[in-house]
């Protein structure tokens, strides 16, 4: 599972503004999770299922082999969400005898026709209507919605929308529309017989074995899985997509892709050949499946989701060629994703309390593949922008990565879970050296192949491997809360020709780690591999001939810690010339930021980086760089210029025109109208930025020309008013980000918050369904930002009843359009229950 999350800068906004930020269950009482009690194993799970697409509903019949785990027993407790039960019956090769059962509380509770032996299997026969518009449970931070199954414009009246279905099962949600025993510590094997539309194509787990024309235009696909897998990995996608068709060896890898975005598929897809031979190289274990398909689904409730060979992401993964030369935003998902079908769907979290050995995995895979693909410099820069998620939300600090006491299971699907576990595996690798790290994670994958397994399996695979104690990392990192606090300082004695340096932790659990130290000395930096006791205090004594010209901590970027670091512009300059790894240069980027244009080593070091060979550092450097500045325009102007028309890479230029735009000189107005006619939205967006600094009057000529998909926060807050002053509908569902948060924003920019309300105001006034749903899918996502906080919630209902005000007086004027509106009413109307 990728989480769909917002970005930094709404996250901001919503930590400000009075408005602090808890957890979603923040108050309520955590109770201890066990692991499910495995009463019954399955063995196979056999479904026909056909679609009501006017009722929204599904009809399904379902053939369910078990038998005993290890005690005897005479009953079958399955869970079956808002389901009809027509018809349980004993299937003794195709004879059936009723049975007797119960069903409440989304408990199907079913008496076998006698006591069953461990290993002593039986199939039992149910036949069933899912009714998932019917289903209680809700959703949380990383999946918005839980109800299982999802009919999108299942009567086909929105003409903007394609006729889909697809499924959600993670968590729990696959009972919702096959009754199962939906927990992640049991596995099946499957089949599954879809009768659909001739028009559509199907997709399910495993290999689709045949395919049969129907009567009335329908046809019957039937899909065999022949490996074990949890339940909540079953899938089912239908609808209007090509079949853009690759492999790896003899393995299809398959995308289904909406027919418009086809002409991009492989721009889009084309790296997962290539990711599944890396992945099954660096693993030593090659892809454990028959096949992979990916797939996007609209309105969908999360980032993405790992079905066993069958991954579903959402439609951000639908791109053009303006958004892919800047960058494919989705290439991290799409490896995520991959990975899981070793650390998830291979081997599988026995518990929810778990998640770490399927999530933080893979949120790893994206390091391993950006340090394959594009260098280290990528691979850091991403794991860095992921830590600092977790560093700088504290609401975070006191959760262990396992955990066996919350209120929600959705609740571990966390900053904790992903980034700050993505973070602890670059650290536990880099103790163990890759051989052995790589090496354990291919004995963990043999030893608990087709299994579930948890974290203590993890550590005993690597401790196996290397011969290493690692009960300390796992006690800390595992099984403890928190992060080191640090912060540092050194003395030079003279006579011994030494430098102290003493490291402190101030947070309340100490923590010991091994730490990488680079001390300057004659401008030279010299690298020291220290160990850092469990104490609050550490002092390390090196050589050196004088007083040091710069200690640098945590040189190599490795360890996963808040540290407080000041230096001066000269020694920022030092460490950027003469480190190699990226993260050194970011922090003396960072460093300066409140220095550019008053050091002339600061004007050194942005020359320095503008040259960088890693586009990152570059655009960091383009991002400080005033050229309103005369100095900086001296020193720098012709760099940026170079930069703006010929950088390599398109999202450099976008910076360097946003970097000249600040001079609102009428020079560039010709690079400005170039840039307009570019292929790169990055491109684009930041040259009308650069032509409004200049000439204001062409926004209404121009606005509606640029995709506002991935702008930046300035130029969305730039474009903001431009549009809704002059009613850009083109443009409307793309201001929702501002709109949606315009109360918060006006704490902290009331110009801007003018601009947001009104925003917000015009989009509640128009039979605008996208931009409507824009606003309250953005919201749904932000309540579990918001927490329990009742100011912030208050504040965010009185903005949707304002809202709901305004549509219903909309519906009033409109009655023929009542359909749309209705709709929009009725979106608005769920989030507002969300939130009470």
């Amino acid at each position: 599972m990728r989480k769909a999350i917002l970005s930094i800068a709404i996250l901001g906004i919503l930590f400000s503004a009075n408005v602090s930020a808890q957890t979603e269950t923040s108050g309520r009482e955590k109770v201890y999770r066990a692991t499910h009690t495995k009463v019954t194993e399955l063995k196979h799970t056999k479904l026909k299922v056909n679609f009501d697409y006017q009722k929204e509903q599904m009809n399904g019949e379902e053939w369910l082999t078990a038998s005993p785990y290890f005690y005897p027993t005479n009953e079958l407790i399955l869970d079956a969400k808002a389901m009809l039960i027509h018809e349980v019956a004993l299937d003794n090769n195709g004879k059936k005898s009723p049975l007797k059962y119960e069903y409440k509380d989304d408990v199907l509770k079913i008496t076998l026709d006698k006591t069953y032996q461990k290993n002593q299997d039986y199939t039992v026969y149910i036949k069933y209507t899912s009714r998932p518009n019917e289903v209680k449970q809700q959703g949380s931070m990383a999946i918005n919605d839980a109800k299982g199954l999802y009919f999108i414009n299942a009567q086909g009246t929105d003409p903007e929308l394609p006729t889909q279905i697809w499924t959600q099962g993670e968590t729990e949600a696959s009972s919702a529309w096959f009754p199962t025993i939906d927990k992640p510590n049991q596995k099946t094997t499957q089949e599954i017989f879809m009768t659909v539309p001739d028009k559509y194509v199907t997709l399910s787990n495993g290999i689709l074995k045949d395919s049969q024309k129907e009567s009335n235009g329908l046809r019957t696909d039937h899909w065999v899985m022949d490996k074990r897998h949890s339940t909540y990995l079953f899938f089912m996608g239908v609808g209007e997509y090509a079949i853009v068709k690759d492999k790896w060896k003899n393995i299809p890898v398959d995308y289904y892709i909406e027919k418009e975005y086809e002409p991009y598929a492989k721009q889009i897809y084309g790296n997962t050949p290539e990711m599944i031979e890396f992945f099954s190289k660096r693993m030593n274990y090659d892809y454990p499946w028959a096949k992979y398909a990916q797939i996007s689904g609209r309105n969908y409730v999360s980032g993405a989701m790992e079905n066993t060979t069958a991954t579903l992401h959402g439609s951000d993964i639908l791109q053009k060629p303006g958004q892919l030369i800047d960058e494919n935003t989705w290439e991290d998902t799409i490896a995520h994703e991959l990975f899981h079908h070793w650390f998830g769907d291979l081997v599988t979290a026995e518990s929810w309390s778990n998640l770490t050995v399927n999530e933080s995995f893979a949120n790893y895979s994206e390091y391993l593949w950006n340090e394959h693909k594009y260098g280290k410099d990528q691979a850091d820069y991403h794991l860095m922008t992921d830590v600092n998620r977790y560093i700088h939300n504290p609401s975070d600090f006191n959760k262990n990565l396992v955990r066996f006491n919350y209120a929600s299971r959705e609740d571990v699907f966390d900053l904790v879970t992903y980034q700050k576990g993505g973070g602890i595996l670059n650290m536990l690798r880099n103790y163990l050296g890759d051989d052995a790290f790589f090496a354990g994670m291919n004995d963990y994958l043999k030893t608990n192949e087709y299994q579930n397994a948890e974290a203590h399996q993890l550590r005993l695979s690597f401790e196996k491997v290397s011969g290493k104690d690692l009960n300390w990392f796992f006690n800390q990192w595992y099984f403890g809360s928190g992060n080191p606090k640090v912060n540092y300082s050194f003395t030079f004695e003279p006579v011994k020709k030494q430098v102290a340096v003493t490291i402190n932790q101030t947070q309340d659990q100490v923590f010991e780690f091994p730490l990488a130290i680079d001390v300057y000395d004659n401008g030279k930096p010299k690298r020291y591999n220290v160990w850092v006791k469990a104490d609050a205090k550490n002092t390390f004594n090196f050589d050196v001939s004088k007083t040091p010209d710069l200690v640098n901590i945590n040189a190599d970027g490795v360890l996963l810690a808040d540290i407080t670091d000041t230096k001066t512009p000269e020694q920022n300059l030092l460490q950027f010339t003469n480190s190699k790894e990226f993260k050194n240069k970011y922090n003396a980027l960072t460093g300066i930021k409140d220095q550019v244009g008053k050091s002339p080593a600061v004007t050194k070091l942005l020359a320095a980086a503008l040259k960088d060979p890693f586009f990152r550092v570059r655009i960091q450097a383009l991002e400080l760089v005033d050229l309103s500045n005369a100095e900086q325009m001296k020193a720098l102007g012709a760099d940026v210029e170079k930069l703006a028309s010929n950088d390599p890479k398109t999202l450099t230029q976008a910076a360097a025109i946003t970097a000249l735009a600040k001079t609102k000189d009428k020079k560039y107005l010709p690079l400005f109208e170039k840039g307009m006619s570019a292929v790169s939205n990055a491109v684009k967006r930041s040259s009308l930025g650069g032509i409004l600094a200049i000439d204001p009057s062409k926004a209404n000529s121009l606005a509606d020309k640029i995709d506002m998909d991935g702008a930046s926060d300035e130029l969305q807050a730039q474009l903001l008013p431009i549009v809704v002053k002059n009613k850009v509908v083109s443009q409307m569902p793309k201001i929702a980000p501002l709109a949606a948060f315009y109360p918060f924003i006006k704490f902290q920019n009331p110009e801007l918050g003018k601009s947001a309300e009104e925003g917000y105001n015009w989009i509640m006034s128009s039979d605008n369904l996208k931009a409507t749903e824009s606003v309250t899918k953005i919201l749904g996502y932000a309540k579990n930002q918001i927490g329990d906080n009742p100011q912030a919630k208050m504040m965010v209902v009185q903005m949707l009843k304002d809202g709901l005000s305004k549509k219903m007086e909309l519906l009033k004027q409109n009655p023929q359009n009542a359909a749309s509106i209705n709709k929009q009413i009725d979106v608005i109307n769920k989030t507002i229950e969300n939130y009470k």
